[in-house]
């Protein structure tokens, strides 16, 4: 094993003493006592955990964002039947506990009335700031106040989880932020821009997410807040919603984000240690041996766990896409190829059928998984960060507004070029499926397919990635790149132009959610009538 030798004891930095006595300072999340606890049919969750599963794979989400987003279709679905809220607190713990997004008896009265206080607080606020707003106001603004309501019911429900996730995120701020510039920007915007993009990199966070944690740093919480308070907010609200959403799509915040993930994998693994070895994490930090130890163990059990998520997270794309854009399409391409062309060519369906499924599989087949060397990278990584000695701070990565072209003439010329390639790739494309027997719908079909497939297949390219530091790049990679960024730019482009196309979403929502669960509620009710008189036969 060769690595650089630290010293015998690791003098640990501020931010990394800062971090452990916030660490320990965390309890665990409160558990109901026996008189309080809400308890569900297993019945009943059996068909509802069923449900949201099925649910969850017709609507591609991050793992971490799908309870915020149960919550949310959960509370838009009852305020349709009653707008004022009222008594939705329990309704909405007994559906999360249905479903198992969180265990049986794991929440009681005392979080019914955190959330049901939570949404009275956000009702009055809606009251009041929709009325008198045009129609698109009260859209935006109702779609803003949700967010920050459901964000804030999840973190009330999973205090550790929140105190947590906002302490480690914390730390890596206040480690970077003095390793990042940005062209004519002050510190304050410097430090908005650094955090927003920590936010959308580093946590994954969604729109929702994005929203909540933000007003959060300028706001306390809406529940917290009393009544002359809220009054007060009230006139701030229009235009801290646009300047938080302003914030959001900065593009200097996509113009950080290649920093900011250079410098996660090392962070993943501070955090990982945290999670798996809290009671001696300190020690470990300060013995280089024992903090190499763990480090390449930690490192081997992620590299695994990364190839299982790859081929998980493959199969659950592969039956999101054909749920939700392949059925629709190759249902249409059968009748009308018979209706336009006169016939059907069995070929160009089977290959429709088969191909995107097999890309899928060889996209992620070939992601290489990191390996020892890049753990040695790690480890010497994680030494500077926690490390009192202050030079890793001293290396800034300076970041301009705008690209600027030395050159505008190669600029142009590459624009063409790069424009050229898209002629090239699809036209190589067209040649293929023509000599195959394609009509021209089923090749449109295929490429919708491909694109889709690969788009999707390089999101999930990307995961293998989190752990890995100073990626070494192919010699024929930036080669291979050029032709194929047409087919994953137009698959980005159909991803997120027909994300809101998701018939299958819609018709869930609107024609199988609201039956089955009023169903559901209907025989936890008399599962609890049958148990009661029961016990008063016993």
């Amino acid at each position: 094993m060769i690595r650089s030798k630290p010293k015998s004891h690791v003098v640990l930095s501020k931010y990394t003493l800062a971090l452990l006595k916030n660490f320990k300072k965390i309890k665990e999340n409160e558990v109901p006592n026996e008189s309080e606890k809400i308890s569900v049919s297993p019945t009943v969750s059996f068909f509802a955990i069923a449900y949201e599963k099925l649910r969850n794979v017709i609507e591609y989400r991050e793992g971490h964002l799908i309870r915020r987003a149960a919550i949310e279709r959960i509370l838009k679905r009852r305020f349709m039947l009653n707008s004022e809220g009222v008594n939705e607190g329990e309704n909405l713990i007994r559906e999360l506990l249905w479903a198992r997004y969180f265990p049986n008896e794991g929440l009681g009265i005392k979080d019914i009335e955190k959330v049901q206080n939570i949404i009275n607080k956000f009702k009055t606020v809606e009251k009041s700031l929709l009325t008198g707003r045009s129609d698109a106001q009260k859209d935006y603004y109702y779609r803003f106040l949700l967010d920050l309501m459901t964000c804030e019911i999840e973190e009330a429900l999973c205090p550790k989880e929140s105190k947590t996730n906002s302490l480690f995120t914390f730390y890596m701020y206040q480690v970077l932020k003095d390793k990042l510039k940005i062209e004519n920007t002050d510190e304050n915007n410097k430090n908005a821009y650094f955090y927003v993009t920590l936010e959308k990199s580093f946590n994954k966070s969604d729109t929702a997410y994005l929203r909540y944690r933000i007003f959060s740093l300028y706001n306390e919480k809406i529940s917290e807040s009393n009544e002359i308070k809220l009054k007060s907010l009230m006139s701030k609200l229009p235009d801290l919603f646009q300047e938080i959403d302003s914030l959001i799509k900065n593009p200097i915040v996509d113009r950080i984000r290649r920093f900011v993930r250079s410098q996660m994998a090392p962070f993943k693994i501070i955090f990982d240690l945290f999670f798996e070895k809290s009671v001696d994490i300190e020690n470990i930090l300060k013995n280089p041996d024992l903090l190499w130890n763990e480090v390449e163990a930690m490192c081997r059990e992620k590299y695994d766990q990364t190839r299982n998520r790859l081929n998980n997270l493959a199969i659950k794309a592969i039956i999101y896409i054909f749920l939700t854009k392949m059925l629709i399409a190759l249902i249409l391409e059968y009748p009308l190829s018979l209706s336009i062309y006169g016939n059907v060519n069995l070929i160009s369906l089977f290959i429709n059928t088969i191909f995107p499924p097999i890309l899928m599989f060889v996209i992620v087949g070939f992601t290489v998984i990191p390996g020892f060397e890049n753990t040695k990278r790690l480890y010497n990584r994680i030494l500077e960060i926690i490390n009192a000695d202050k030079s890793f701070e001293e290396t800034v990565s300076f970041i301009t507004k705008q690209s600027r072209p030395k050159r505008p003439t190669l600029i142009f010329g590459f624009t063409v070029f790069y424009a050229f390639t898209f002629l090239i790739t699809f036209y190589f494309l067209y040649v293929v499926l023509t000599y195959l027997g394609f009509n021209l719908l089923s090749q449109a079909i295929f490429v919708f397919f491909i694109t889709l497939v690969s788009y999707f297949g390089y999101r999930i390219r990307q995961i293998a990635k989190q752990y890995t530091l100073k990626e070494k790049q192919s010699f024929f990679k930036p080669f291979f790149d050029i032709f194929f960024m047409p087919i994953l730019s137009v698959g980005r482009f159909l991803s997120r132009g027909l994300a809101k196309l998701n018939f299958f979403i819609v018709f869930f929502d609107f024609f199988i959610e609201a039956p089955f669960k009023l169903i559901i509620e209907v025989i936890e009710e008399w599962i609890s009538f049958v148990r009661l008189k029961k016990e008063e036969i016993e």
